[in-house]
């Protein structure tokens, strides 16, 4: 979550004051670290993932379930243990490391130190992920549990839905309605991220998702649980006169899309030039995979129309005044600003090696038209050759579905790209099946040189359409037709073929790969709009005949490079045949299976409103699925054993 730094943070109007100040500096601190590593060259394949747990109390005597504050109780306790486990770490798990977020209920955790390519690293993964959650376990109270959940169902519902209790009416950072100011990190750089983006945008932030229209649901729907006729800060007039809109959910306070969870995924590549690629490659598959990862159809108690978190994380976090939302001429500001801070990507770094030099100038600038948002009175003056915190403030405070990852100075990493758009499944099995396919698509992208350009505007339709209800079943995708150099596919064999032993094996997933070959008279190109297509997941994901072999094609061709032995080849494939299902519609996203949960309740009264009891049901049938107590064949293969038992799995 950004630089955790210690100090005094500055007031927005004093922010403001040295904004610039802080984007002239860090775009020399930027072009400090690009001159001495631009052409670092050679670095191995290194990667990891990030994981956000919420902590839930559940009280068994009253059926609710509630958000846990003691997170930093619990670090406390997490970092004192993790110190001591060198002593006691079996079969090589790296030591794990837990991180504050923003919410004050959230852990983040990673693996300590990053995974390889060796195939015995990625397939690793999951029980990486699973030690974690056992470490986390251990240090909760018999009551807690952490959860792997996108969103907390009843965040902002009326009633008690933290522990201990605290009234929202005492927001004083965020002015929300809903949730109490003891809900966010307690550390300086999150109260002051909350106040400043309000202030800086001149009113609260204003979320409104399309409710989830059922048999009863009250037409048109009006929130009943807004305040509307009376008043605690000068801004609660906002909801009832605009911000708060007919028939949709609202929501007004950055916890509500940043206490949000997600899985995220970093490589580092082998120099500036394969990152450039890697980013471009993976931006088009942002949106496809948030379709398929969908979590999160359920705010402030209420089902909503959509299944995913984007879209509430972007207007949580969305600091534009009304002359940059393009509500208002431009008079006192600089720049009609089209997107939030948190949003899809904007720019393409392209394919010829001197375009690093020009869009990569583009890519800063465009980030640097934002304003710091929490700037530390003790770090206003830096060694720009020795500092890149000017630059990471503005960097960490874009939050994309891609972000591109220069090397900090003074330190042996390279040049790495963060992989952001996927919702956190419930298991540790989907995380990690998740992981394991964007870490095989990755190393596809870069040795078969695909090309997977659309223009942006097509990815921000993507994205739009991605969280939908049920979009990963009942929408289309714009996708490039031809994504292979020269129009000729990889040949897989398959993953129940015998494996090809006439030609040379990598037993490590490579880092390093040529350019791609640019002809002598360029590439010829037509029309645009006949580059892409309109297709459906399971095709961009399964093939369309022989005309596209599908994601999940070039990464089995891929995996035919490699030498694997039977038994991770069988584990590879339990991996990639979730993806596939999910894709095929014969698993269910989680956002679905959450929605027929609640609907299906026997408490559900078809209005829309998801109670306290469903959602104590619903969070205790997600822990169960997680331990494989649970027995979900429409969301999991029928052969997941679970997290509860150690080692529990796929069976082979």
């Amino acid at each position: 979550m950004g630089l955790l730094s210690a100090g005094t943070p500055l007031s927005w109007d004093d922010t403001k004051k040295v904004a610039d100040h802080i984007r002239s500096h860090g775009i020399t601190q930027f072009l400090h670290i690009w001159d001495r590593l631009k052409d670092k060259n050679g670095d191995e394949l290194l990667w990891g993932d990030e994981i956000e747990y919420m902590v839930v109390v559940l009280d068994d005597k009253t059926k609710n379930a509630k958000l846990s504050l003691r997170q930093t109780e619990i670090l406390t306790k997490l970092s004192s243990i993790v110190n001591n486990l060198s002593l006691e770490t079996e079969d090589a798990i790296a030591i794990p490391t837990f991180h504050p977020e923003y919410g004050r209920y959230m852990l983040e955790s990673t693996p300590g130190s990053p995974f390889t390519g060796s195939i015995t690293d990625l397939l690793s993964v999951e029980k990486n992920m699973r030690y974690r959650r056992t470490l986390a376990r251990r240090y909760l109270k018999p009551n807690e549990i952490p959860l792997t959940l996108t969103s907390f169902p009843r965040l902002g519902s009326p009633g008690q839905f933290t522990e201990p209790y605290h009234n929202p009416h005492d927001a004083v950072s965020s002015h929300s309605l809903f949730l109490p100011e003891q809900i966010t990190n307690p550390h300086a750089r999150f109260p002051t991220l909350t106040a400043n983006i309000r202030r800086r945008r001149g009113s609260k932030v204003a979320i409104n998702l399309p409710i989830f229209v059922d048999e009863k649901t009250p037409r048109p729907f009006i929130d009943p649980t807004i305040p509307w006729d009376r008043s605690i800060y000068a801004e609660d007039p906002e909801a009832k006169n605009g911000a708060a809109l007919p028939d949709h959910i609202y929501m007004d306070a950055m916890g509500f899309g940043m206490g949000c969870c997600c899985l995220q995924l970093t490589y580092q590549a082998c120099n500036v030039s394969d990152a450039r690629r890697l980013y471009d490659g993976l931006i088009p598959i942002g949106p496809i995979m948030l379709a398929l990862t969908a979590g999160s159809p359920i705010w402030r108690g209420f089902l909503s129309d959509v299944d995913c978190r984007w879209n509430v994380v972007a207007g949580s976090v969305d600091d534009r005044t009304v002359e940059e939302r393009g509500l208002k001429p431009l008079e006192h500001d600089r720049f009609k600003i089209p997107k939030s801070r948190y949003d899809s990507v904007d720019f393409l770094w392209l394919l010829t090696p001197a375009s690093i030099i020009v869009y990569g100038s583009m890519h800063i600038a465009h980030l640097f038209i934002r304003d710091p948002l929490v700037v530390f009175s003790e770090t206003i003056d830096q060694d720009d050759k020795e500092s890149s915190d000017h630059f990471e403030n503005i960097q960490s405070t874009n939050w994309q579905t891609l972000r591109f990852k220069p090397p900090p100075p003074k330190s042996p990493i390279g040049w790495r790209v963060e992989f952001r758009s996927m919702e956190v499944q419930m298991t540790d099995y989907e995380n990690a099946a998740y992981a394991v396919f964007i870490t095989l698509l990755s190393r596809a992208i870069l040795s078969f040189n695909l090309n997977f350009y659309i223009p942006i505007s097509k990815v921000d339709e993507n994205m739009s359409r991605a969280q939908g209800r049920g979009a990963s079943q009942s929408e289309k995708f714009y996708f490039r037709k031809d994504v292979c150099p020269g129009g000729n596919s990889p040949k897989s064999s398959g993953s129940s073929s015998p494996v090809d032993e006439s030609r040379p094996k990598d037993r490590k997933m490579r880092n390093c790969f040529p350019p791609p070959e640019i002809p002598e008279n360029g590439v010829p190109k037509g029309p645009v709009e006949e580059e892409y297509s309109e297709m459906t997941i399971h095709e961009i994901i399964n093939g369309k005949g022989d005309s596209y072999p599908g994601l999940l094609g070039l990464i089995w061709a891929y995996i035919d490079t490699l030498d694997v032995s039977q038994q991770e080849l069988s584990k590879i494939h339990s991996y990639l045949d979730l993806i596939r299902r999910r894709a095929n519609g014969s698993l269910l996203t989680p956002a679905t299976w959450v929605r027929n949960f609640v609907r299906t309740h026997p408490a559900y009264a078809h209005d829309s409103v998801v109670t306290q009891e469903i959602n104590y049901d619903l969070i205790v049938a997600v822990d169960e699925i997680e331990r494989g107590v649970r027995n979900v064949a429409d969301l999991l293969p029928e052969d997941y054993t679970g997290g509860e038992a150690d080692g529990g799995s796929i069976s082979p």
